[in-house]
């Protein structure tokens, strides 16, 4: 049983009477909640709620919130998922009550303020992205891969066309492959070269008529362009598939390199990576995807569109063709209206330096790093690199030396950055700095890992000290989650 009063469970400080809520007298003709709910929906006991006070309510998650790593917190190198400070003056403005008290259910005449803004939020991804038709509906990057995936089934079905298979490198995301199985397609992965490109030769043994798309990270996991980009695309497009871009490491080339350009058909953003949002703790979140013209009339419905004639804003609900709707009403519109501020506020240019920021503040890490870990692809990466640490395991015995120095970067005030991805990196570890750390932060963090490389073995093996959740076992917390307390939780 707990005894820090801060880290016990919500059901632990339960006391039978107590409540922080005083509802008023009904006002209404009372009714039985049997002649309201069918029985077969009713439970036969009341469910075993926490009774708790308001102040202890507000206490118990305070004291939990301060035990939290955020960006607003610590420094957060966290690989691929582009963990950056988040602007406060796009939380306060997504917050504004002419935005945040909208209903969904308003018609469009009552919301041409909102459908403005997400007009011409369409209109500033398909600049950026070089795809012009862009639906703004997907509530996730994953969730934006498997709607593109759909049109893609659609648009070969709309052909008379039998493709069954997506393509994807070794070093993809591994939402890649299960949105690709989610949408229908076999998939196959391409083998990577030894300097972390698409391997064209394999690419080549395995496109044919049943190809649909290929998927590709541009910059790769890696950190890394794949200057073949280009000739992958043509390969590709000549066997009659599509090319799929995905977004998540778009923070390295916006202003610079749109993947309209170099061949990609479809696309997804992840505007909380790319253009500033809350990221994790399981949502809300957005993954909205721009397409080439072609590809427009089976994107999700609706999409927002402007009357020339009447100079107003309307939800475009589209044809026959259009795959439908992806998500309850318009998505998750708070996180889009993020977006909206933060390209607004730095603009063409000021979108430029930010890739350009973030691409040199990963070259200097890595600067740092590469004289105590290996890095293997290079002494040069776009946002991100990826270091690996089994010249530790050589050197020290350490069975898993990734995973002991991302325990032991707790101690030491610092999120650990993403371990064991890709997999073709043996003992990798991930590391992103992006565009808003300083080169004091950088060097503070190179620097604690070189002490922690030089620290004893036991210090390592029993980090972290400092936590209130030390070593838990990983692989029975994802097998046999305790979601509930219970009288013989411990």
């Amino acid at each position: 049983m707990r005894n820090n009063h801060s880290t016990q469970l919500i059901f632990e400080l339960s006391t039978t009477g107590r409540t922080g809520v005083q509802l008023p007298a009904c006002d209404v003709p009372q009714q039985e909640i049997e002649q309201l709910i069918p029985a077969a929906l009713l439970q036969s006991e009341a469910p075993d709620l926490p009774e708790v006070t308001e102040p202890e309510v507000v206490r118990h998650f305070t004291n939990l919130s301060t035990l939290n790593m955020s960006v607003d917190t610590h420094y957060y190198p966290l690989g691929s998922c582009t963990m950056k400070y988040n602007p406060k003056r796009n939380e306060r403005i997504a917050a504004w009550d002419g935005f945040a008290q909208l209903h969904p259910y308003q018609s469009d005449e009552s919301v041409q303020g909102m459908l403005q803004l997400l007009w011409k939020l369409q209109q500033m991804l398909g600049e950026i992205s070089g795809l012009p038709a862009v639906s703004l509906q997907p509530a996730a990057g994953a969730h934006g891969e498997l709607a593109a995936l759909m049109v893609a089934a659609a648009y070969f079905h709309q052909q008379g066309e039998t493709r069954s298979k997506v393509l994807a490198p070794d070093s993809a995301h591994g939402t890649n492959p299960a949105s690709a199985r989610m949408a229908g397609f076999d998939f196959v992965t391409i083998r990577s070269q030894a300097d972390g490109r698409v391997d064209l030769e394999h690419l080549k043994e395995n496109l044919g008529d049943d190809t649909a798309v290929f998927m590709i990270t541009n910059p790769s996991t890696l950190g890394l362009f794949d200057d073949q980009v280009q000739l992958i695309a043509d390969l590709v497009h000549e066997a009659g598939g599509l090319i799929y871009l995905d977004g998540a490491n778009m923070n390295a080339i916006l202003g610079i390199s749109r993947p309209g350009d170099f061949g990609a058909d479809m696309m997804h953003f992840n505007p909380h990576k790319t253009f500033s949002g809350p990221h994790g703790g399981g949502g809300p979140g957005a993954g909205p995807i721009c397409m080439t013209e072609t590809l427009r009339p089976f994107l999700p419905n609706p999409t927002v569109t402007f009357c020339d004639e009447t100079q107003t804003y309307y939800l475009d609900h589209g044809t026959q063709e259009s795959i439908g709707r992806v998500r309850s009403f318009f998505g998750n519109v708070g996180v889009l209206i993020r977006a909206y501020c933060y390209i607004r506020t730095h603009g063409p240019e000021g979108l430029r330096r930010v890739s350009e920021t973030a691409v040199l503040n990963a070259n200097y890490l890595l600067s740092q790093v590469k004289g105590f870990l290996g890095v293997p692809h290079g002494d040069r990466c776009m946002h991100e690199f990826v270091a690996s640490a089994v010249s530790v395991k050589e050197s020290t015995g350490l069975k898993q030396p990734a995973m002991q120095i991302a325990k032991r970067l707790l101690d030491y005030g610092f999120h650990p950055p993403t371990v064991y991805f890709p997999l073709t990196v043996p003992e990798g570890m991930m590391m992103e700095p992006t565009e808003t750390e300083s080169k004091q932060t950088l060097d503070a963090f190179a620097e604690t890992l070189q002490t922690i490389l030089q620290e004893p073995i036991e210090t390592l093996n029993n980090a972290p000290h400092s936590t209130h959740i030390r070593r838990p076992d990983e692989v029975m917390a994802a097998r046999q989650p305790i979601v509930k307390w219970t009288e013989t939780a411990d």
